[in-house]
């Protein structure tokens, strides 16, 4: 990360959303372990939630999400891989404006790093919507840290070099 003193640290809202139709508060690692992230590194956790592995439901917490003017952008963890209740990724395609390519591509050159051809199993994927950013990660803790400590910690801090994606948040809605 190449960090730039002379910019000024800029927190961003930031909401976390895990797709599971199993975990429960008590037992969601990998949200846990990203909103640790999230409020260490200085963002400003505005919400928590989760969901089960049902599209509409989905869609419609992320729509509230977009609608919350202190949310900047939205983390999502679970429901990115490819068995038949996995859909995280087709919900966003209900409610996105237009995809980020090099995010999935860029995860999953990351995640070959720690479990090797296994990473093709993951369709971890960004979008924007509504002028907001949601990036949706797997949900092994793994993926957590490989998404948050080598991609979005990086890209969600105004100061580093030579771009970021905060950087590019008021011109998100341009036509």
């Amino acid at each position: 990360m190449a960090i730039d003193p002379e910019r000024t640290f800029k927190p961003i809202g930031i909401a976390v959303l895990t797709v599971s139709d199993t975990r429960t508060a008590a037992n969601d690692t990998s949200g846990d372990l990203l909103c640790e992230r999230i409020k260490s590194a200085g963002h400003r956790l505005i919400g928590r939630a989760i969901v089960r592995d049902e599209v509409h439901t989905i869609a419609s917490r992320l729509r509230n999400w977009l609608d919350d003017r202190e949310v900047d952008a939205i983390i999502t963890t679970g429901g990115t891989g490819l068995t038949g209740r996995d859909i995280t990724p087709e919900a966003l395609d209900t409610i996105k404006d237009r995809d980020i390519p090099g995010f999935g591509e860029l995860f999953r050159m990351v995640s070959f790093k720690t479990i090797g051809t296994s990473t093709l199993q993951s369709r971890a994927c960004a979008v924007i919507a509504r002028g907001k950013y949601i990036f949706a990660l797997p949900g092994s803790n793994g993926a957590v840290k490989d998404g948050w400590d080598l991609i979005l910690a990086e890209q969600l801090d105004s100061r580093n070099r030579p771009c970021n994606f905060v950087e590019l948040m008021p011109r998100l809605r341009e036509i």
